[in-house]
């Protein structure tokens, strides 16, 4: 069984990737530094969860220390890395964008600079829908968009992007990034639509609407995210065999990188996922409509046909499921 180092493994997909590979046999190194961005006692609920496998190897350390995760690569030596940890979120980066680049940027340069010195087999790292921004043109495909952000979190997954790919090409060290799509289900992040969108309907208050409800999403349950991460990351990127430098395709190379999308591949008005939410509680919601946000974009949609032929696997867990299988786990969860 493999060793596979996942960084943000207290975090809503990194927990549910650690826990899906201790189900599988593999060994896990989780790196988290529970920050503060949202509530530390939900990452702590789903650790402990985690640390009830003797499989299951904690690390709380930043990734900003580059240091120690030097340390943890040589005394654990990964197979593969799974590299989830990041401060995330569309909005807050427009009021502390060093957070961002203290993460994103300077913790994603550590694990490259890792994997140069240890030579893991494969590195795989979030990426994200928002990095399309402006592109208006749907399905949002991997060989066409994602330079055109919106938002500095974007920005600054773009940058990551843009790093792998030099690492990829300097030290030949396979590297792949995943474009997720709007993520939700069980022990989700408390910052996200569903989240805020169920406690506050369970609490009696209004549930706000951006863009007056006017959003498409291509919402992705977390199952779904975690069957492709853990298929990606057990095939090592390659050079592209039909690779065209001058006729440049952004989601392969000459090097050994790789772009792919993780989509559900079916675009959802925002109202129609609300109402999946209140059919799941059985409580109407209190609409607040309000004006889009800066950072925010319309509409997404992934294209996953590359997932498809590379991994033969298509997301498809229908909304209706997902929801229920959120608020099952919150009813429980938080004993409502």
């Amino acid at each position: 069984m493999a060793s596979v180092l996942v960084t943000g493994s207290a975090g809503f997909i990194g927990f549910h990737v650690a826990e899906r590979l201790l189900s599988m046999g593999d060994s896990v190194i989780g790196l988290d530094n529970l920050n503060g961005y949202y509530d530390p006692a939900l990452k702590e609920a789903r650790l402990a969860r985690l640390k009830a496998s003797d499989r299951f190897i904690e690390e709380r350390i930043s990734l900003e220390e580059r240091d120690k995760v030097f340390s943890i690569f040589e005394r654990h030596k990964p197979d593969r890395v799974i590299h989830l940890a990041a401060q995330a979120g569309v909005r807050y980066s427009l009021e502390a964008p060093q957070a961002y680049v203290d993460s994103n940027i300077t913790g994603f340069l550590s694990i490259l600079e890792a994997a140069r010195a240890f030579k893991p087999e494969h590195v795989v790292f979030a990426s994200t829908s928002s990095v399309y921004g402006l592109d208006g043109a749907m399905p949002l495909s991997e060989h066409r968009g994602g330079n055109h952000p919106v938002s500095f979190y974007a920005a600054t997954k773009k940058a990551n992007e843009a790093m792998a790919h030099s690492y990829a090409h300097l030290f030949r060290i396979p590297v792949t990034g995943l474009r997720f799509f709007t993520v939700y289900g069980p022990w989700g992040r408390p910052d996200m639509a569903l989240f805020k969108f169920t406690k506050a309907i369970l609490a009696g208050e209004p549930v706000d609407l951006y863009n007056n409800g006017d959003m498409v999403r291509d919402f992705t349950f977390v199952d779904d995210i975690v069957e492709g991460i853990v298929r990606i990351s057990q095939k090592p990127a390659a050079p592209s065999e039909n690779w065209d430098a001058e006729a440049l395709d952004p989601a392969v190379s000459s090097a050994p990188y790789r772009i792919f999308n993780i989509g559900n591949s079916q675009p959802i008005q925002l109202m129609v996922y609300l109402e999946a939410i209140e059919k799941a509680l059985g409580t109407p919601a209190i609409r607040n409509f309000m004006p889009m946000q800066p950072g925010d974009v319309a509409a997404t949609w992934a294209d996953t046909s590359d997932l498809q032929v590379e991994t033969g696997f298509k997301p498809a867990t229908p909304v209706d499921d997902g929801v229920k299988a959120f608020v099952d786990w919150y009813r429980s969860y938080y004993e409502v």
